[in-house]
């Protein structure tokens, strides 16, 4: 029982330098870049949210759609439904931030990027972290985490949405199809990104094919599983490019509404 007691204790022990590294390259260089980007991310987000300037026809600013209150501009109203009705006084953009936030959070890519420049846990390999003690993701709030695959769920809902406004974004001011803009190429880039990078998601590798066992049986979960495994292999890539092209996406539009600049017209 002592031995196993003993055991335990050392399981539970970080990997200890005696000094803080003995690396002589810039290690730091890439937790300070994530630890600004993500934070600026953060910042971004929480600003876009409160800000009213989030539709002018025919774009509907990312962070705020689908707008599902009636408080929302007719044209930017998701399919033209306002079921929250009057009673939701708060910006659109609070009733659908717990999906993509949720998602990204949780992200396994994330997940290493945030605890390595924010909370130093690695800040990089052979480099000594504060941190003595390690628990993995079993304990509270880190168990959280294991929900990741159930917002993966939420996020294809938002994928889709933003594809739908990315559609209707070649709609002119009186509803004609064939107008076309800067804004609406901006849209609809963004709108393939956030979907490649949901499609490249871990839990969607595995809800495709992760638990079968003979793959010969099942051609086309397999075909579907090849493609998504080259999707995941781009994870990373496709996390930070549609991280940055929902920010350009956003703040465009907003841009746009606010009369700061105008929208480019092609046709």
């Amino acid at each position: 029982m002592s031995q196993m007691t003993t055991d335990n204790s050392v399981r539970r022990q970080r990997a200890q330098l005696k000094v803080r590294t003995l690396r002589t390259d810039r290690w730091w260089l890439a937790p300070a870049f994530t630890f600004a980007a993500l934070a600026l991310f953060v910042v971004y987000g929480f600003w876009a949210i409160f800000d009213p300037s989030y539709f002018v026809e025919p774009y509907v600013a990312p962070f705020s759609s689908p707008c599902l209150a009636t408080s929302c501009p007719e044209g930017a109203r998701f399919l033209g439904f306002a079921p929250f009705g009057d009673w939701f006084t708060l910006p659109p953009g609070i009733l659908i931030l717990g999906l993509p936030a949720g998602f990204r959070l949780t992200c396994y890519y994330y997940r290493k990027s945030y605890y390595r420049s924010f909370w130093l846990s690695p800040p990089a390999c052979a480099v000594a972290e504060p941190h003595k003690k390690y628990s993995g993701e079993t304990r509270f709030p880190l168990i959280i985490q294991n929900v990741h695959r159930y917002f993966f769920y939420g996020a294809i809902v938002i994928g889709a949405v933003l594809s739908y406004d990315a559609v209707i974004a070649f709609r002119d001011k009186h509803g004609e199809w064939g107008h076309m803009g800067l804004g609406t190429l901006i849209l609809v880039i963004n709108a393939v990104l956030i979907v490649l990078y949901t499609l490249s998601c871990h839990s969607c590798r595995h809800i495709t094919a992760g638990r079968l066992n003979h793959f010969s049986r099942h051609p086309l979960r397999y075909k579907a599983w090849t493609w998504v495994s080259k999707l995941n292999a781009k994870h990373q890539q496709l996390a930070w490019v549609s991280m940055f092209s929902v920010m350009i996406a956003d703040l465009y539009v907003r841009l746009v509404a606010k009369g700061v600049i105008t929208d480019i017209q092609f046709f």
